[in-house]
């Protein structure tokens, strides 16, 4: 049986618990050994925290996955090996397009760990087997986004930058609890309230090309449009020193740019 191998690794704490690269390609290599299988290949994907979809294309954005499906077109492999279908998939969207594309071209998926796991297999005991594993994979995932997401809101109780990109005029520095000025974006925000404040009927457009002719730009260098401008004008309490994250108002740890 012709196969090729696929590993993914999202995080260093998956690394030090066993699920490193090399650890799941040598048991992918010592697996097919051992079944007598035809290993043609192993495809790789690090650094990958589950998988970007896009909705509109229905396809999974992960090159080496993405490599993996290509090399299925060919048509002479026959299953691919997974230390774990966690490696595939850890959403059910991501699963069905899996679904989707293996059985595009009859390839089966074969899991280390899940040895009685099939896409085509409706056994009622490996249907119900499979589930509990997924389920468990499933609540590790939500307790996982639990511990995060009680440290960001702790973290904006106290006024400090918990997550999401940072705003038009501050920086965010690793290890620091509180967002940096940007001086050059922040001139720009500046000039901004500036104008508002002295010419309080002059349309968004307006303040957006009052502020390309001074020379300022958005993050991408780009010229302001009425979109940019509205957004810091919306964000006018922050500008002044207060956070909010979610439900959440504290005073904020950065430094008020107006």
């Amino acid at each position: 049986m012709n196969v090729i191998g696929y590993v993914r690794v999202s995080t260093s704490g998956q690394a030090k618990d066993g699920y490193s690269l090399s650890y799941q390609q040598d048991e992918i290599r010592s697996y097919c050994r051992e079944q007598g299988w035809n290993l043609l290949k192993l495809y790789s994907d690090e650094g990958i925290s589950g998988a970007k979809v896009d909705e509109d294309e229905l396809e999974v954005d992960r090159f080496g996955f993405r490599s993996m499906l290509a090399a299925l077109s060919t048509k002479t492999i026959d299953a691919v090996v997974v230390l774990n279908t966690s490696r595939l998939w850890r959403s059910e969207i991501v699963k069905v397009l899996v679904h989707r594309e293996f059985k595009k071209y009859g390839v089966d998926v074969k899991s280390i760990e899940q040895p009685t796991y099939s896409i085509y297999k409706k056994d009622p005991s490996d249907f119900l087997i499979n589930g509990l594993m997924e389920l468990l994979d499933a609540y590790q995932r939500l307790e996982i986004s639990m511990k995060l997401s009680r440290g960001r809101n702790k973290k904006a109780e106290q006024g400090g930058y918990a997550g999401g990109r940072v705003a038009f005029g501050y920086k965010a520095c690793k290890g620091h609890k509180a967002i940096e000025v940007n001086e050059k974006q922040a001139q720009a925000v500046i000039r901004l309230f500036d104008i508002r404040e002295q010419y309080p009927t002059w349309t968004l457009e307006r303040i957006a090309s009052a502020l390309n002719e001074e020379g300022f730009t958005t993050q991408q260098g780009k010229l302001f449009t009425k979109v940019q401008v509205k957004r810091i004008l919306d964000r006018r309490d922050f500008y002044r020193g207060l956070y909010r994250y979610g439900g959440i108002e504290a005073e904020g740890l950065h430094q008020a740019i107006i």
